[in-house]
């Protein structure tokens, strides 16, 4: 495997080895010693799945805040994404920065984000299924969002008009919000 550094603490995009031949291809997903060689020694206790059938699906940017914050490993297994991490973490030396990443199934790259970072992802294609682990459970009283548009972080998602939950549209800025990392 190898990590790319994206110079946010922590956020690191994984290329993981994939072997193929005429057959097709094979590649782990996940190893725990192959991943705390690399630095990245949290325990998943929690894998998720989304799918978004129209290219231009807006998904974020979301979190989870203490105690219940989770570091997120994320992948694209059908279409593509643009997917973005920020930096929600007030002591760090890149607060409000952000980091955005092509995944695709064809490039089988994976994302890890630390605790701490907001996240979110647009579709670049129709049918797109995301998976990813967490390693604190979902916790509704704890689950957040901020504004995917907010000008004190402003992403640049290359799309103009996405298409949002009502959820999303309705989050707050992150002047407004309560991140408490």
């Amino acid at each position: 495997m190898k990590l790319k550094e994206t110079g946010i603490e922590g956020l690191v995009v994984i290329e993981p080895d994939v072997h193929g031949d005429h057959r097709g291809w094979f590649m782990e997903t996940y190893s725990k010693p192959k991943f705390e060689e690399l630095g990245i020694t949290c325990e998943f206790v929690q894998d998720n799945q989304s799918f978004s059938a129209q290219k231009g699906t807006l998904r974020g940017l979301h979190f989870q805040k203490n105690p219940m914050a989770q570091s997120k490993l994320l992948r694209c297994t059908q279409g593509k994404i643009l997917d973005v991490a920020v930096d929600l973490r007030k002591n760090s030396l890149t607060y409000k920065k952000w980091y955005a990443v092509e995944l695709s199934a064809e490039n089988k790259w994976m994302f890890f984000m630390p605790r701490g970072m907001g996240h979110g992802f647009v579709t670049l294609s129709d049918d797109v299924e995301v998976q990813y682990k967490v390693d604190a459970v979902y916790s509704p009283e704890c689950d957040r969002s901020i504004r995917f548009d907010d000008p004190q972080i402003g992403v640049d998602w290359g799309i103009e008009n996405p298409i949002l939950s009502e959820k999303d549209l309705q989050a707050p800025l992150l002047a407004d919000s309560d991140v408490d990392f």
